[in-house]
């Protein structure tokens, strides 16, 4: 299965953060914690190159924290400073300023040198669609002032938001590349629901989602739709969640495309608790070929 989408207003939305870049401090990459490497869009470090930028990974709460923590400690080693945030509860805001304070240091040191005024730090929120950038502007700025919703491609134009005294936010829409080399990338990003359903074939993403669970979460898998092993054919595995779950057809037959849904549904409801689909060593072993 390949995944592709890339609206006419994502390209366009590309070529303003490119012209935008030099009127900002520092930029704020926001990906989902759950997948902190494949929300990455590689097409932003190509974007905003040697730019400072503070790296926030969003949706914590649903994220393995265990594993929430080797990725900063992976981002950190790599150059690029990480945060955990939870932009829904408000968790991680104040820190956000604060190593933005750190990063810009020498920055702002040589304008105070130079006798310019203090001036609140500009930032630009860049990150997928669905990463929740809008709900980060509104919580730092405690008012809604940016369109927020459950569905990617919401924000569409470029807004600048001030959040007191400290701070100032470009905000952009999210981008996606135009097409993903890597076939798990695109089924990753759909199940946390960075690409809209409508464009997907939800049992491919249902059967991934299954298999990683059998994987990583076994005995979530098995607690959740009471099953005592779990089948090594999919097909066997999807006749156990539709019966169990009254997802038929007429005549008793197991409707896949209900199970697939409710399977995807599911993950992204956290009826398997916090989940991380990727690791750090997931990139090591791919480096290596294993």
């Amino acid at each position: 299965m390949t995944i592709q989408w890339f609206p006419g207003h994502m390209a366009k939305a590309r070529r303003e953060v490119s012209e935008k870049l030099k009127l900002v401090d520092i930029i704020f990459e926001l990906v989902d914690a759950r997948i902190p490497y494949s929300s990455r869009n590689p097409m932003i470090d190509e974007i905003i190159q040697h730019k400072p930028r503070l790296l926030l990974l969003n949706k914590s709460d649903m994220a393995d924290q265990s594993k929430t923590k080797e990725w900063i400690q992976y981002f950190n080693m790599n150059g690029i400073r990480a945060l955990a945030i939870n932009s829904q509860a408000g968790t991680g805001m104040k820190e956000i300023v604060a190593l933005s304070r750190e990063i810009l240091k020498e920055k702002f040191d040589r304008m105070k040198a130079k006798g310019v005024k203090p001036r609140a730090i500009r930032a630009m929120i860049v990150g997928i669609p669905n990463s929740g950038k809008s709900t980060l502007i509104n919580r730092l700025a405690r008012k809604n002032i940016a369109k927020t919703g459950n569905t990617p491609g919401v924000t569409k134009a470029q807004q600048w938001i001030k959040v007191g005294k400290e701070l100032e936010l470009l905000d952009t829409p999210g981008i996606l590349w135009p097409k993903f080399e890597d076939e798990e990338v695109g089924l990753k990003l759909a199940l946390t629901g960075a690409i809209k359903d409508t464009i997907l074939n939800l049992q491919d993403v249902a059967v991934y989602a299954l298999r990683f669970l059998e994987r990583e979460y076994p005995d979530r898998l098995k607690e959740r739709y009471q099953l005592e092993i779990i089948s090594d054919k999919i097909v066997d595995l999807f006749n156990e969640i539709g019966k169990l779950r009254g997802c038929l057809m007429g005549g008793g037959e197991v409707d896949y495309d209900k199970v697939a849904e409710l399977v995807v549904r599911e993950v992204r409801t956290e009826k398997f608790g916090p989940l991380t689909f990727e690791r750090p060593k997931d990139l090591a072993n791919e480096e290596s070929g294993s």
